[in-house]
């Protein structure tokens, strides 16, 4: 359904990175309901070329976590070619370099989204990556810096032309960060003009609003991020949706509450107990949205240190 350079896949839907969020118990918990690549979280190209302990940790992959991108963060020539050396050395299947992220500290190193207001040096950077790269590259851009300077259509040609496989487009503006409208006839206007396949993402929160991406953009393919916090299923949803025009019934709590269980099992399994459960509190809050009385777990969750407290607290849930 999807090919990006010699990475073939059935599905056209894509575990976009989240940083803080994207580690291997979250990966492989999606790919189980149907997301088939997926992306460690975000990595800079500095901290990869020091190997630092905790981005070594984040590249973490296992044989059953594929097929798997890497994306990269940086605006450096010099840790980008160290940083690929690096990395060559590990399994992905698939490279994306980050030209979209909005973060403050990130756009004032001229990195991330900082790179929409330089489609020139965006285009020799992805030059460079493409040509050190063993991987396939796609890029990941916004549609522009604010409102009046939408430039999606021209930084999308010169990433073309430097030779990546696939474009990632989030239909916002850097100005915007996560908040306001999806520029819909944005992306549209950008997938016109390209030969390579686009991936667009922005707000796809259910499977009428996937629906709603492909038939106003055009688009070949969905990146789902935000979507998939607490909400593993929304990968079956939108493939039933779309085959079939069928809603799906949202899960029971009794099938959140085995999914959770999994999910902290999976977090303690491989980050020890302590560790594990710490980073497993920000989840308890993204599967309980929308829970009824949820306050009180919620704020016992915040303090959970062992898995006997985060369980009793899960199953709390039920009742």
């Amino acid at each position: 359904m999807l090919k990006l350079g010699n990475l073939k896949l059935k599905s056209n839907l894509i575990l976009a990175p989240m940083a803080g969020v994207s580690d291997l118990p979250f990966r492989m918990l999606n790919r189980k309901f149907g997301a088939e690549l997926a992306f460690v979280e975000m990595i800079n190209a500095r901290s990869v070329s020091h190997k630092s302990r905790r981005t070594q940790g984040m590249l973490s992959s296992s044989d059953l976590d594929k097929p798997l991108g890497i994306q990269l963060l940086g605006c450096e020539e010099r840790f980008i070619l160290k940083a690929l050396e690096v990395l060559s050395k590990h399994d992905f299947n698939i490279l994306d370099f980050n030209a979209a992220c909005p973060a403050k500290k990130v756009v004032r190193r001229g990195e991330g989204a900082g790179l929409l207001k330089e489609p020139k040096k965006l285009n020799k950077l992805l030059k460079l990556v493409v040509k050190n790269s063993k991987l396939p590259v796609t890029v990941k851009i916004r549609i522009g810096w604010d409102k009046d300077s939408i430039n999606a259509k021209d930084v999308a040609l010169y990433a073309q032309d430097a030779g990546i496989v696939g474009l990632f487009v989030h239909g916002r503006t850097k100005a915007q960060g996560y908040s306001g409208a999806v520029d819909y006839s944005a992306i549209k206007s950008v997938k016109k003009v390209l030969s390579i396949p686009l991936i667009a993402s922005g707000d796809i929160f259910s499977p009428q609003l996937a629906k709603k991406m492909f038939d106003e953009t055009g688009c070949d393919g969905l990146a789902i991020a935000r979507g998939s916090l607490g909400n593993p299923w929304i990968f079956k949803e939108i493939k039933e949706y779309l085959k079939n025009g069928k809603i799906l019934l949202r899960p029971s709590i009794d099938a959140v509450v085995k999914i959770m269980l999994k999910h902290l099992d999976a977090s303690i399994a491989f980050y020890g107990e302590k560790n594990g459960v710490v980073i497993y509190r920000k989840f308890f809050g993204w599967y309980t949205k929308g829970f009824s009385r949820i306050r009180p777990l919620r704020e016992k969750s915040s303090r959970a240190k062992s898995k006997e407290e985060m369980v009793e607290i899960i199953e709390g849930c039920r009742q």
